[in-house]
């Protein structure tokens, strides 16, 4: 029954050092100066998005003059 009981402690313990490990290695605390904040989509769909309605803008102004 001790024997039991050692291995279990020595296993808890074990667990308990590896996560400990993962808690301080963890998410990295954010600076306040120099945060990052990003946009739900990535720089080239607004690229894309941005080319479609100018230039939907453009053709509906030539449509309209010529």
């Amino acid at each position: 029954m001790a024997n039991q009981l050692l291995k279990k402690r020595a296993a808890n313990e074990k667990f308990a050092k590896r996560n400990e490990q993962h808690r301080k290695l963890g998410k990295k605390k954010s600076k306040l100066g120099s945060s990052q904040e990003s946009t739900p989509i990535s720089k080239i769909w607004i690229y894309i998005l941005a080319f479609l309605i100018v230039g939907g803008g453009i053709l509906e102004l030539f449509s309209f003059f010529f």
